[in-house]
């Protein structure tokens, strides 16, 4: 088992900056993939940007050029800074860990733009 905690969020204006974090711990495994979800108000789940532990990163384009994932692998935490945000990345940001046929979700953490 697999337990993700985020943390992070909170209330910006726009153009501010955040800088998310998730950490995995439990029954871990070196080769996985970490990623960073998001749920607009009245909206489904979309994909932020996706970190494998070997790899390049990859990112929806609506958030490329403004955020940036990285992880710590020897901590298994994956961080997304996000610059310049807008009212339209206002939502519940989810971290996501697969590995080894195991996968985990975080509970969520708000980030809410204000224009």
């Amino acid at each position: 088992q697999v337990r993700v905690v985020e943390s992070g969020g909170g209330l910006v204006q726009a153009g501010g900056s955040l800088r998310l974090s998730c950490t995995a711990s439990g029954n871990t495994v070196r080769i996985n993939t970490m990623a960073w979800y998001r749920q607009p108000p009245g909206k489904q789940r979309e994909t932020v940007a996706v970190m494998p532990s070997v790899g390049r990163p990859s990112y929806t384009d609506s958030v490329k050029g403004r955020f940036t994932i990285s992880r710590d692998n020897a901590k298994n935490t994956l961080y997304l800074q996000m610059n310049s945000l807008k009212p339209e990345d206002t939502g519940v940001y989810y971290c996501k860990y697969s590995g080894d046929g195991t996968l985990s979700w975080g509970q969520g953490t708000q980030v809410t733009v204000s224009s």
